[in-house]
């Protein structure tokens, strides 16, 4: 695991201090394209078996819930514990990932972001079951991805989705995560650029994307849980760190 620290440094000396905007805007376009494609090839091809991680959380956590409405009943700080727990174990796959693809640079950048899309979704999807949300039906895949928006830093609106089908939907949060996330990973990946040395950084950034991501989305089938639980059968609302998540 690479040291939060040590990795900062690394992108310090490894990036130029400021990109030539037609460089930035190059990269940022290619990052776009490869963020929205993997996104939507994950959409149709990585889903968690909802039947499957139940059993998992049952058996590796003593989840006492037979159904996913029974998750309502088990405690907040359990839930709270597995949900860090996936987070974690994303952060390592997609640190190990990201190292080995990221030696090869530009080259391997974007089959990179395509593998960094999928682990993405699937930890979005492992916290909306760890919450009780499965994700079977066209409104509750929906709110998958409303969920994911809200993990990219992007207000999306229900609203929309009045106005079409899930399938029209999904492509327009998509489209709108990647414009987001592009936007914001172009000064901080360009250290991938390098070949060899794009290793180390290549690791630390996919370990912070996820990170960061996984925080994000915890928080908001976190407090969608909370609000659909009877009231005043929870303790007080304390926000989850990511000090609970570095260890």
């Amino acid at each position: 695991m690479l040291h939060r620290h040590s990795c900062k440094l690394i992108f310090m000396a490894d990036m130029p201090e400021a990109m030539p905007e037609t460089s930035k805007s190059w990269l940022r376009r290619r990052l776009e394209s490869a963020l929205r494609r993997g996104f939507l090839e994950a959409y149709e091809t990585v889903k968690v078996d909802p039947a499957r991680y139940l059993m998992q959380m049952r058996a590796a956590y003593g989840v006492p819930a037979s159904t996913y409405q029974g998750m309502f009943s088990v405690s907040l700080p359990q839930l709270d514990a597995i949900a860090i727990d996936v987070i974690r174990s994303s952060m390592k796959i997609a640190a190990a990932e990201g190292a080995g693809l990221g030696l090869g640079g530009f080259l391997t950048l974007l089959p990179d972001l395509g593998i960094l899309s999928a682990i993405t979704l699937r930890t979005i999807q492992k916290l909306s079951l760890t919450y009780g949300f499965e994700f079977n039906t066209e409104a509750e895949t929906a709110e998958l991805w409303v969920a994911a928006a809200s993990a990219a830093g992007v207000d999306f609106s229900r609203d929309l989705l009045e106005r079409g089908l899930v399938n029209r939907f999904v492509p327009r949060v998509i489209q709108a995560i990647a414009v987001q996330a592009s936007k914001d990973m172009v000064d901080k990946w360009a250290g991938r650029l390098v070949p060899v040395l794009s290793g180390v950084i290549g690791g630390g950034l996919n370990y912070y994307f996820v990170r960061a991501w996984g925080e994000r989305a915890m928080q908001h089938f976190r407090e969608r849980h909370r609000e659909l639980r009877a009231a005043g059968a929870e303790p007080e609302f304390q926000p989850i760190r990511a000090e609970g998540i570095r260890k």
